[in-house]
């Protein structure tokens, strides 16, 4: 069994069918690359997952458990964790705050505080900061505060939307390194990315998206070298 069983989610925002009967699964250990163009639908399976939106017909299922009416904070403690689009950070609040706020389903002090460690140690720019405004932090600097928030709920899959988005090609590049890192320290990742190369280089599999609906899938490696995918997406 997959870890992660997305079937014929449908979608709704109004009268508009903004997800078409999706399906695609992730299996434990995997990274699995999204990708598609603006308004492909992409954010809106990770918030229909997450319950964040309520799906209008179809499954999600996690480890054996139907998600599609369970609220999003029981989600979080089932072992899934989701790093937003736009990083939503809490600007007001400090780096060390946001962290342990991305805890507040555990109740195992220990293992938060090695948790912690282990995001330092991940992050040593946020230990250097742990007591800055979160708001005053570079949007580099933001995209790993989001990380390490999400991981400090100690996931078993985490869900990333846009992780690269308004960050300068040498942070982009240091973003995908962790990325990397964290898959092979264990917790299985499903990645939306508008970074079509990048995305496909640390994918094992992807879905290309296109108005709702998936219209490829593969290999990444194979995506790569798709003439249709390099043609939309890789810009050759």
């Amino acid at each position: 069994m997959a870890m992660l069983e997305v079937k014929d989610l449908e979608v709704c925002y109004g009268v508009i069918r903004a997800v078409k009967g999706v399906s695609f699964s992730v299996e434990k250990g995997e990274v699995i690359a999204l990708i598609g163009a603006n308004g492909a639908g992409k954010t809106t399976i990770l918030h229909t997952i997450t319950g964040l939106i309520p799906a209008k017909s179809g499954s999600v299922v996690f480890e054996g458990k139907e998600l599609t009416k369970t609220p999003a904070h029981k989600i979080v403690g089932m072992g899934m964790a989701h790093v937003p689009e736009g990083r939503r950070v809490f600007q007001q609040l400090s780096v060390l705050e946001n962290l342990r706020l991305g805890a507040y389903t555990r109740k195992d002090k220990a293992g938060i505080r090695e948790s912690l460690e282990k995001v330092y140690a991940r992050f040593p720019r946020l230990e250097e900061r742990k007591n800055q405004i979160a708001g005053t932090l570079s949007g580099g600097e933001q995209q790993m505060l989001a990380m390490g928030r999400a991981l400090m709920s100690n996931p078993r899959i985490i869900l990333m939307d846009e992780p690269s988005m308004g960050l300068s090609p040498l942070l982009v590049s240091e973003i995908f390194d962790i990325i990397r890192v964290i898959s092979e320290s264990g917790t299985t990742v499903l990645l939306v990315e508008q970074n079509a190369k990048k995305a496909l280089a640390i994918a094992d599999r992807a879905y290309v998206l296109e108005t709702g609906s998936i219209t490829l899938s593969g290999k990444a490696s194979d995506l790569m070298h798709d003439p249709s995918v390099q043609k939309a997406y890789l810009g050759e």
